[in-house]
């Protein structure tokens, strides 16, 4: 279950610009099911920001939209940082870990992406340090795994770059500043499980 915001959170009043609404993306997006596991007592955003963010991905990343099932496991430090360790060799909570799915030989095809696990703690402590809203973070942190789900990466310069300029144009679309105007970027690498 989400926790649920306080009325003086900055995840509620730190609303952003609707330049593609909800409704509009739901229109334009394929299905999606996410499944939200929230292991962390920090305030994180509703399932309905999630799903939106997670969709606007999904509809830019992909030349064809198609059905998509994925979960998003929501935090803290410990889980994260055992997570890192053991995927990715580093010590330390990370903002987001990416898990795509791999389909197993001659099995059934599937709508399933992958999994997803925010670190709440780093992602609230990132905003706060790079001078950024709550809300507009977590946002970047959605799109940026979503994209890495569906393949995009930032190994080389020229990846880093073509991957940025598609996260801004995503979370631009969808009312957010452009994410990379304080010269900080995510610190998530892609993992597979």
């Amino acid at each position: 279950m989400l926790a649920n915001p306080m009325p003086n959170d900055p995840m509620l009043t730190d609303q952003a610009p609707a330049s593609k609404s909800r409704e509009s993306l739901a229109k334009d997006a394929a299905p999606l099911v996410l499944d939200v596991q929230c292991a962390t007592l920090a305030e994180v955003p509703t399932q309905e920001d999630l799903a939106c963010w997670a969709s606007a991905a999904l509809l830019a990343g992909r030349p064809t939209p198609a059905a998509t099932e994925m979960t998003i496991r929501l935090v803290d430090e410990a889980e994260s940082a055992a997570l890192n360790r053991t995927y990715r060799g580093r010590t330390g909570p990370t903002n987001v870990l990416s898990f795509p799915f791999e389909h197993p030989p001659g099995a059934p095809a599937t709508d399933l992406l992958g999994d997803l696990v925010i670190c709440a703690p780093v992602v609230i402590a990132e905003a706060a340090d790079q001078d950024k809203s709550p809300r507009a973070h977590w946002a970047h942190m959605v799109v940026h795994g979503t994209l890495h789900l569906l393949g995009q990466d930032h190994q080389s310069d020229e990846q880093a770059s073509a991957m940025e300029a598609l996260e801004t144009r995503i979370l631009t679309e969808i009312g957010f500043d452009t994410p990379y105007e304080s010269g900080s970027g995510p610190d998530d690498q892609r993992s597979t499980a």
